[in-house]
């Protein structure tokens, strides 16, 4: 008894996780800048990179996937997410949002940057001998696919609310399809771009705008499907799921950027 807490706050056991983590960062940005820059380490940089990546791709999946157990087994068995530790929580991924935001506004302000002032001869946007994006049809497309995720990610959300675990368990599963519609097409139009990410100002801001946001779509789409494991697996009360909540924060964060993305980049843009 006299060794029992006597608080709600969750005081975290020492993990191997983020150390295993740290050490799949580093191995995957070594790579990656060892791949990018192939005349580094005697002109064999390419080749090495490769083999950098592939153990850090390996340890981040380890990584994620022993770290998220972990946290699930804290929250769902264990009891040790107490409302002022999902407080906590909340607070912090309102912040991670936060974050993402800021970093979205950079690529926003080097495309405006670029576009308002050109800096090339002659100063048109876009570039002269560039055939922009238009947003039609495909991107038209992608944003009715993506705006009805967020509406089917709401709605489970309420049949979670009602208690209604199938319910929970179909319009997940539809978001999560409908996440993959979305990367399908961008990945589609990305390989019938009829510029490459080397063919000056315009076509780099445009493919790393667009292609981070599809990288979010995919890292929310897993963070969906984990919840959809979850779901399916009875983790997830009315009283009692922030893992779903937190995820539909994200999903919905992914919405309102890609949004901005289509007015600004692909309508007004081209």
């Amino acid at each position: 008894m006299s060794g029992a807490a006597k608080h709600d706050f969750h005081m975290v056991d020492p993990s191997r996780w983020p150390m295993v983590g740290a050490i799949a960062a580093f191995s995957l940005a070594f790579g990656l800048v060892l791949y990018m820059h192939p005349d580094m380490v005697g002109g064999i940089g390419e080749k090495f990179g490769i083999l950098t990546i592939a153990p850090g791709i390996v340890l981040m999946a380890v990584t994620m996937i022993g770290w998220w157990r972990d946290v699930v087994n804290e929250a769902t068995f264990q009891g040790h997410h107490k409302p002022i530790v999902q407080l906590g929580h909340r607070y912090g991924m309102m912040l991670f949002i936060a974050s993402e935001v800021m970093f979205f506004v950079a690529f926003f302000w080097a495309f405006f940057d670029s576009s308002l002032f050109p800096r090339v001869v002659p100063a048109v946007w876009p570039p002269e001998g560039v055939e922009a994006y238009g947003p039609w049809p495909l991107p038209a497309l992608n944003t009715l696919i993506l705006v009805s995720s967020g509406a089917t990610v709401t709605w489970s959300h309420h049949r979670l609310l009602a208690g209604d675990q199938k319910g929970t368990v179909v319009w997940l599963a539809v978001t999560i399809l409908l996440g993959i519609a979305f990367t399908g097409l961008q990945g589609y139009e990305y390989l019938h771009a009829p510029f490459s990410f080397t063919d000056g100002i315009y076509s780099s801001a445009f493919f790393m705008a667009t292609g981070f946001h599809g990288a979010h779509v995919i890292i929310g789409s897993t963070f969906l499907t984990v919840c959809l494991f979850r779901a399916v697996r009875g983790h997830f009360t009315p009283e009692h799921h922030f893992g779903f909540e937190a995820a539909a924060w994200y999903w919905h964060f992914v919405d309102v950027v890609w949004l901005f993305l289509f007015v600004w980049i692909y309508w007004w843009g081209s």
